[in-house]
């Protein structure tokens, strides 16, 4: 399978990756411009994009990508003593590139957010409406939560509100937000049959307080933060071999 028909299908999967692409390579090395890998979370590599050692590089480099969000240009070079670090430019020495340096351009991909809001009243009907025109992935929630939910929005006013809640703090749902008032909201959370450490992760009400009263307003205000609460990816932690120290 070639790395671009694996990009289509990590992309339908809605698996993050980092696509590494060679733009430069200086003599003696194994790998030439155009060559491919990627990076996923599990620190897994497929493709080509050099030797053992500069396999590492890109994978360490790649998990670190994933982590934090960006891209960046990685320069491999013998002629480096320490990695440096400037605005799109890592440079990372490595000695087991025999007199060669390789460029290699490292895109961090991601599947946009996936929302699950619960409800059919006008503030639910507003959470996916403005939530999809943001660029989230935004489905009416039921049944299981997946692996990879990155918030679940409650606006039931009060059908079925506490086994979803407590499904979703125990699977570690990165934000679960619940639209009620300060007063009700409380109340639901007392009951919830969770750690007292899982319930404090609720927000209720939900939203940053901007003043909002309508259901697009309240739907804007959580979406804001949503936004505040960085939600990033879950990735390996690699070791590289000896040669790459």
């Amino acid at each position: 399978m070639s790395v671009l028909t694996r990009v289509d299908r990590l992309r339908t999967g809605r698996t993050p990756f980092v696509l590494a692409t060679v733009v430069r390579a200086e003599r003696p090395t194994s790998a030439k411009p155009g060559d491919r890998a990627l990076v996923l979370p599990d620190g897994t590599m497929e493709g080509f994009v050099g030797g053992e050692c500069a396999e590492s590089t890109v994978r360490s480099q790649g998990l670190r990508l994933l982590a934090s969000g960006e891209s960046t240009l990685l320069r491999i070079t013998p002629t480096a003593s320490s990695e440096t670090v400037t605005e799109g430019l890592v440079t990372v020495g490595n000695p087991c590139l025999s007199g060669g340096t390789l460029e290699i351009f490292l895109e961090a991909m991601f599947p946009p957010k996936l929302v699950h809001v619960f409800g059919d009243g006008p503030v639910a009907r507003a959470l996916v409406e403005v939530g999809r025109a943001s660029g989230h992935d935004v489905r009416v929630a039921g049944g299981t939560l997946p692996d990879d939910l990155a918030a679940l929005v409650i606006a039931s006013h009060g059908h079925g509100e506490e086994p979803l809640l407590e499904q979703a703090l125990r699977a570690d749902v990165p934000y679960v937000g619940l639209v009620a008032s300060r007063r009700r909201g409380s109340a639901v959370l007392a009951s919830l049959d969770v750690t007292d450490e899982q319930r404090a992760r609720v927000h209720t009400p939900a939203g940053l307080d901007i003043g909002a009263r309508t259901p697009a307003e309240i739907a804007l205000s959580i979406y804001a933060q949503l936004v505040t609460e960085h939600v990033g990816v879950k990735v390996a932690e690699v070791e590289e071999p000896e040669c790459c120290h």
